[in-house]
């Protein structure tokens, strides 16, 4: 039994291997070795040019539409866990059926909205709010709806599967002795989908570090992310140290998010166990 597990195994590890672990190690490694071995490219990185301001501005980005994702989809997470039948159907297929659509297609979307003769300007102008188109994209806000229009189904989905498994008998009985609903949802329904709250907020916050397509349509060279700036390395100025230097770096940080997480995990398992 046991040899036939490693057969089976045999193959997604070589995979693996191959096409993840050896390009991982080879932009690790050209970090630090290229163009001469030492730490000389993260010391530029850290320490010269606009490296750590961009890579600051990638975190606040990051941080701005995980914290947006949350105050969005926890109410929308909470209503569509209490549906049921076709409503509950409904809204998980337009739930997933948005990961189905391509980001590039709507990012293009919201350019089409954004412009400076788009749709909301046009509305803005027909309001009174302001006489004159003003500048949307190439701006955080721009970048920021974007990225949480795509990415708000990775809060949405962890939140609804954390909140239907909490015990409505739970919340009767916190009425039944006395409780009001604010004092209800902080004791009660708050701390029960804390899992959710915390597998939604890491998805959302590691995925965003990395995105690309949409601060590059909407943001343009105003609001460049971590993305953009490898890509720019590579392409525009072929230093591929420094792109490497980067990714590396925006790895760590990822990892360490992730230590973080499974350290949080492990201790409201172990306190729900107690």
């Amino acid at each position: 039994m046991g040899r036939g597990y490693a057969l089976l195994l045999l193959f997604p590890s070589a995979y693996l291997s191959v096409f993840f672990l050896w390009p991982l190690a080879r932009i690790v490694l050209r970090s630090v070795l290229d163009p001469k071995p030492g730490f000389g490219t993260y010391a530029k990185v850290l320490f010269t040019g606009p490296y750590l301001q961009i890579l600051f501005y990638t975190l606040e980005v990051a941080a701005l539409v995980t914290t947006v994702c949350l105050l969005v989809g926890y109410p929308v997470a909470a209503i569509t866990a209490r549906m049921r039948g076709w409503p509950l159907r409904v809204m998980t297929a337009l739930i997933v059926g948005s990961l189905w659509m391509s980001a590039v297609i709507r990012s293009y979307a919201w350019m089409i909205l954004f412009q400076r003769f788009g749709v909301v300007n046009q509305m803005l102008v027909a309001i009174g709010f302001t006489d004159e188109p003003v500048r949307i994209l190439q701006t955080m806000t721009a970048v920021t709806i974007g990225m949480v229009h795509i990415l708000l189904p990775f809060m949405l989905l962890p939140l609804i599967a954390t909140m239907r498994r909490i015990d409505p008998n739970l919340l009767r009985a916190g009425r039944i002795l006395g409780a009001n609903p604010v004092r209800l949802f902080l004791r009660v329904y708050l701390p029960l989908s804390i899992p959710g709250v915390q597998a939604g907020t890491m998805l959302v916050f590691i995925t965003s570090m990395g995105f690309f397509i949409t601060p590059s349509l909407l943001g343009g060279g105003r609001t460049m992310m971590a993305a953009m700036l490898i890509e720019q390395e590579v392409d525009l100025f072929l230093d591929w140290p420094t792109a490497c230097a980067v990714a590396t770096l925006l790895l760590l940080f990822t990892l360490v998010l992730y230590l973080i997480y499974t350290r949080l995990t492990r201790a409201n398992v172990a306190r729900s166990l107690r």
